[in-house]
């Protein structure tokens, strides 16, 4: 092993003399180089190989050229390339392909390697670099993708991206992906082909000679792309991916006109068919008209092309009642009222006809869920009060069991300061599922504090019968509920009561499982907040804290020894004690965490 680590080194003498000659380095750091270089090598050459090691000399010697580039920049020195930096490129090679030799499973080190030949415009050898990645990972169309583009962009070859790309469908023949960029590249190839044509015609020169085909300028290449592609694969989105594609390219009108015409026979029960059908309307050209059209003129033409794309919608709903296909007529007046226009009218417009068609789904029980949300909060911009409370209530009524249609509509009530509050509180906790009722319980806990007094509030929490009752919400077999509502029991009579009530509060529930580390770490600091703070207190509660977390928290009980060891009131005797039940309760890793941890501690490091 020494005598190939020997004759590696040996191989860089060249390069070091050259570097040390042309001044880019000294002595000293040609010194440096070959220590490191050594080391380097001597952990690439052992048996048990590492990874890492790989990755630190490649990374060790991409510093080296980078640094080399510094240099030269620095002192205006260009030439020695060759002797240079293309044997460090060369060694570089070498050590990405032991690398992914070794370790063919790793993607993101074959992706190392193509950025690194990318970067130094090593063409042919990342040509090599991607067939060995695809034969070891041809599952992944992504590679795929990304070897035929650079075959088709970088290296100007459409016959290797076509031939990469046919691969790749014989190991993905149903993935959507590889036949939306395999169609775009046929369209690129056609579009480079007219454009070459164009200028060779400009130049008067004879094209027979480089013979041309119409049927590829005119796309032909891409439409049994596209034939194959539809076989394979079905779904109104998948046939527009590829419309949109196309439309990209000005010389596929009858293309386009092919693709719409499929899509509309085989899949007119679509809501992305009508959609974009729909939105057509918006691309179509204007009437003839002045060149100095005023603003007046244009706000109309823009209201006749929304009128149409309604037409067409109400068709849709009407042929596909649907409740995905009112989500996109909804969609689409929303985000005509939300542009921007200087006409009044014009937004007038928008804003009846969105109203309208919110309330026609609404009224069809087809509106989604998610939209209610957007529906209430523009009813509540318009002042719309009493509608945003109808509309609401009937949200609820469709979605009795949705947690966010409920806390939608109580933020309504609450915001409309409605005197129906509470009884809304009742019949949601009625409808919802006790496991999803935390945020109800939380924004209940928020509505009290803010709109009642300190009293009624105060009697709500004590009150054991009644629905809204926060002590009630305590006892229920839902522990997320459970331990959140004790920790903002607990907060809320500190704020509202001070130390005693807090302590009165704790007291009352600190039986009363589950518990949180939140709650005994809230009840800690609020005594270590009073001015006479009793140790007896402090160890109280954090003997109540490792009964329940002491298995699982070695910070809780380092905590626990600081405060004997700093507290007024503390026994340092007690510590010993205490880590000795440390270590006896926690396992695994929490053993050498509290470890190392305690022995900063012990040597005034915490």
């Amino acid at each position: 092993m020494a005598e190939r680590i020997e004759q590696r080194l040996e191989e860089r003498i060249p390069e070091l003399e050259q570097l040390e000659r042309v001044g880019l380095f000294t002595r000293p750091e040609i010194k440096a180089v070959i220590k490191k270089a050594s080391a380097l090598e001597y952990k690439i050459q052992r048996r048990a190989l590492h990874k890492e090691d790989f990755i630190d000399y490649i990374q060790y010697e991409i510093n080296l050229l980078e640094l080399i580039k510094k240099r030269r920049s620095r002192i205006g020195y260009s030439f020695k390339k060759d002797e240079i930096e293309y044997s460090i490129v060369q060694r570089i090679q070498g050590l990405f392909k032991r690398a992914t030799g070794k370790w063919k499973e790793d993607v993101q080190l074959w992706l190392s390697h193509v950025a690194f030949c990318k970067k130094w415009n090593m063409k042919f050898q990342l040509s090599k670099v991607f067939s060995a990645m695809l034969a070891i990972h041809p599952n992944k169309p992504a590679l795929w993708i990304m070897a035929a583009k650079w075959e088709m962009e970088e290296r100007l070859s459409s016959e290797s991206a076509r031939h990469l790309f046919l691969r790749a469908l014989r190991f993905h023949p149903e993935c959507p992906k590889l036949y939306q960029e395999y169609f775009r590249m046929e369209l690129m190839h056609a579009e480079k082909q007219r454009k070459e044509k164009k200028e060779f015609e400009q130049a008067k020169m004879d094209l027979e000679v480089f013979n041309y085909s119409e049927e590829i300028l005119h796309g032909e290449l891409a439409r049994i792309v596209y034939r194959d592609a539809i076989q394979k694969i079905q779904g109104a989105e998948f046939h527009l991916s590829l419309l949109f594609i196309a439309k990209l390219f000005d010389f596929t009108v009858d293309l386009q006109k092919e693709i719409l015409e499929k899509l509309q026979a085989e899949h007119a029960d679509d809501p992305l068919t009508w959609d974009y059908l729909a939105r057509q309307e918006l691309e179509l050209g204007s009437l003839p008209s002045s060149q100095h059209s005023s603003k007046q003129t244009k706000a109309s033409e823009v209201a006749q092309k929304e009128e149409r794309c309604c037409a067409v919608f109400d068709e849709a709903v009407t042929s596909l009642p649907t409740e995905p296909m009112w989500k996109c007529y909804v969609t689409f007046c929303l985000e005509r009222y939300n542009r921007k226009t200087n006409s009044e009218a014009l937004r007038q417009k928008r804003l009846e006809r969105m109203l309208s068609v919110f309330s026609r789904a609404h009224e069809s029980n087809l509106l989604p869920e998610e939209l209610y949300k957007q529906w209430l909060q523009l009813l509540l911009e318009l002042n719309l009060s009493e509608r945003a409370t109808e509309v609401a209530a009937g949200a609820t009524k469709r979605f009795g069991p949705s947690v966010d249609m409920w806390q939608t509509r109580l933020q309504v009530l609450i915001q409309l300061n409605s005197d129906c509050v509470a009884e809304c509180f009742e019949e949601a906790f009625k409808q919802v599922k006790s496991k999803d009722s935390l945020s109800l319980w939380t924004l209940w806990v928020e509505w009290s504090e803010g709109a009642n007094s300190k009293e009624d509030t105060e009697a709500l929490y004590q009150q054991r019968t009644c629905v809204f009752n926060l002590q009630r919400s305590l006892l229920i077999a839902v522990p997320a509920v459970s331990v959140t509502m004790k920790e903002k029991y607990l907060d809320w009579a500190y704020r509202t009561g001070g130390y005693k009530k807090a302590k009165k509060v704790f007291t009352s529930l600190h039986e009363n499982r589950p518990f949180s580390r939140e709650f005994f770490k809230r009840m800690i600091q609020i005594e270590k907040e009073q001015e006479s703070c009793k140790m007896s207190n402090l160890r109280e509660y954090y003997e109540r804290a490792l009964r329940e977390f002491g298995s699982a928290d070695s910070d809780l009980w380092l905590d626990y020894i600081k405060e004997e060891l700093s507290h007024p009131q503390g026994k340092p005797e007690n510590c010993g004690n205490i880590h000795w039940r440390a270590m006896k309760m926690l396992q695994g890793e929490l053993v050498e965490n509290f470890v190392s941890k305690y022995t900063l501690l012990q040597t005034g490091h915490s």
